[in-house]
């Protein structure tokens, strides 16, 4: 991967992770300068990203929420929680969304990379889900 498209990679998954990014702490951790973040942020503009730039003598971004949602970039960890989250909804945790989860699950353990897939299996295989105490969560009822 070229180092442009590996440094819009990691610009892009800052911006998902924060809020707001002051442009000069973006361009300190990417360790280039201001110019090339202005660049790159336009860059991920015409890719389609939502990137909307913050006024002020700080200046900065952010990632503004769209009507479709972005690539999501997740590091190990977070990937791992999400599929244990999707694994224990899927054990009728929250009534009415199993059958989403169990989705979910499929298309994202298709993605995880094999050692990644493996720590999923062994943290299902070593978790028990207790069934609920009380009422359950149905997602499709309002209040």
């Amino acid at each position: 991967m070229s180092e442009t498209s590996s440094r819009l990679l990691e610009l892009l998954s800052l911006l998902q992770g924060r809020r707001d990014w002051p442009g000069d702490e973006l361009a300190e951790r990417l360790e280039v300068s201001g110019r090339t973040i202005r660049r790159d942020i336009e860059r991920l503009r015409r890719l389609g990203y939502p990137v909307e730039s913050l006024p002020g003598p700080a200046g900065g971004y952010r990632l503004r929420a769209g009507s479709a949602m972005p690539p999501l970039l997740l590091d190990d960890e977070e990937a791992i929680a999400i599929a244990v989250g999707l694994r224990t909804a899927a054990r009728a945790s929250v009534t009415g969304i199993e059958e989403t989860a169990v989705r979910a699950l499929v298309k994202l353990e298709q993605v995880l990379p094999a050692h990644l897939r493996r720590r999923v299996r062994a943290l299902g295989s070593a978790t028990v889900t207790s069934p609920a105490a009380g009422p359950t969560v149905a997602p499709n009822i309002s209040p």
